[in-house]
């Protein structure tokens, strides 16, 4: 499975919404960074599958020495006023010999420094330095541990680390108290980085089981994920009822034309027009192929007027070209929707830009039908002269009816014996040439008597 860079970036830019677990000393500047409540403890709890109580640890007590040469860095991290002085901390913890702290103490200082060096995007460093506070259990409190595995994984994951990523947060998980859904989506994404779509499904899932339990609206990005995956295994039925469900939550453009697309890979037409027209009424077709697409949909499911209104705004706001193709498309949904007369002139135009006669002998027949019989004339000798015209025997029955209609037998007799050259029309044609003839027949005595 290949990860696209579309997907890259949604999966990263995934993270920054998660949550990013540190030391109680600077949590509440990281749940700013990251626009979360400093309160986000007790509400990630709620959304979160719990585990039995851990036991407590017994660490090493911090001196006052110790606490007050961290003292002055951490006020550069974290002031009170003014903006926080990173490099400036990290200089003065440079300084510092720990070589007579404890554990804790010196986990204290590992801590300081890999906030500075994640707050500076040293990730790199950051992740250093919150290994080396790793390094110190069990002589660090046991949520200091389990948070700062969590966010040596987040780190990783940002710096494409994945293989190790995957790892970090798996360990993580069989530490954590607590598991919340936002950590099961970041697993997920790093299983879809690292080409293992059944445990990415599983855990995205998951993540979207906790929200729907309790009645929140699962994240966006994650049905974006889920979509992807189902899609990549080619699973598209699960792809549709991923999609249905981010229209009905989300419903953007995007989601209902990827809905149509996929109703259109089900052979699910009538689905497939009704979310391609809310795109439509979004404004989200902007371009020929698109409205001539929705046209096609609205004809094959038998509501041409909406076809031909899309195709008169479409040519109107010079979207659709007016080349013959697709004036004869917008005359043939005029002519359904029982609109000849507006369709007439319509054709006629196609015609006129067309390089044979066959759409001129299309709108004979409409001329015909119209009981316009000196124009349906006109204009079948026209497609004549012009050529290429694929069924022949249709137009010149077509111009022997409306010369017949004019009471010229002799010469509809002459276009009804070309028509029954081809057997296709022989039959018909022959029924014709015997009623013209009885007609001349007719007229012959009338004039004799």
């Amino acid at each position: 499975m290949k990860m696209t860079a579309a997907a890259t970036k949604l999966v990263k830019h995934t993270l920054l919404a998660a949550p990013l677990m540190l030391a109680p000393a600077v949590s509440s500047v990281v749940m700013k960074a990251f626009n979360q409540d400093a309160t986000f403890g007790a509400v990630y709890a709620q959304e979160a599958t719990k585990k039995p109580p851990q036991k407590t640890r017994k660490t090493p007590a911090l001196s006052q020495k110790v606490f007050k040469k961290l003292e002055a860095p951490n006020q550069l991290i974290n002031p009170e006023q003014g903006e926080p002085d990173y490099r400036g901390a990290l200089k003065l913890l440079n300084e510092i010999n720990t070589d007579k702290f404890n554990k804790y103490e010196k986990a204290q200082v590992y801590n300081l420094k890999g906030f500075a060096y994640y707050s500076l995007e040293d990730y790199r460093n950051a992740i250093k330095q919150y290994k080396l506070l790793l390094a110190q259990s069990p002589q660090i409190p046991l949520g200091l541990e389990v948070q700062i595995t969590y966010t040596v994984g987040q780190l990783q994951f940002v710096l494409e680390d994945y293989d190790a990523a995957e790892k970090t947060i798996e360990k993580w998980m069989s530490m954590a108290p607590i598991i919340g859904a936002d950590a099961h989506a970041l697993l997920g994404q790093i299983y879809y980085t690292n080409k293992k779509p059944k445990k990415a499904i599983g855990s995205i899932n998951t993540a979207v089981g906790m929200y729907d339990k309790k009645g929140k609206t699962p994240k966006e990005n994650w049905f974006q994920i889920l979509s992807a995956l189902h899609y990549e295994v080619g699973d598209n039925k699960k792809v549709i009822g991923i999609l249905e469900r981010l229209v009905r939550l989300y419903p953007k453009q995007t989601y209902w034309r990827r809905l149509a697309g996929m109703y259109g890979l089900d052979n699910r037409e009538k689905d497939q027009l009704y979310a391609y027209d809310a795109v439509y009424q979004m404004g989200g077709l902007s371009k020929e192929k698109e409205l001539m697409n929705l046209a096609y949909l609205y004809m094959g499911e038998d509501v041409p007027y909406l076809a031909a209104k899309v195709l008169k705004k479409g040519l109107a706001d010079k979207i659709i070209e007016p080349t013959s193709k697709n004036l004869e498309v917008y005359a043939t949904a005029l002519r359904m929707s029982q609109e000849v007369k507006k369709s007439i002139p319509v054709m006629e135009q196609a015609a006129s830009k067309s390089d044979g006669g066959d759409l001129y002998a299309r709108l004979a027949g409409i001329y015909l039908d119209s009981d316009n019989n000196k124009k349906a004339v006109e204009v079948g000798e026209k497609a004549l002269k012009r050529g290429k015209v694929k069924r022949k025997d249709q137009l010149y029955i077509t111009l022997g009816m409306a010369t017949a209609n004019q009471k010229k037998y002799s010469s509809a007799i002459k276009f009804f014996k070309e028509a029954a050259k081809d057997p296709r029309s022989k039959k018909f044609a022959t029924g014709w040439i015997k009623y013209c003839q009885n007609e001349l027949e007719r007229e012959r005595k009338l004039a004799a008597s």
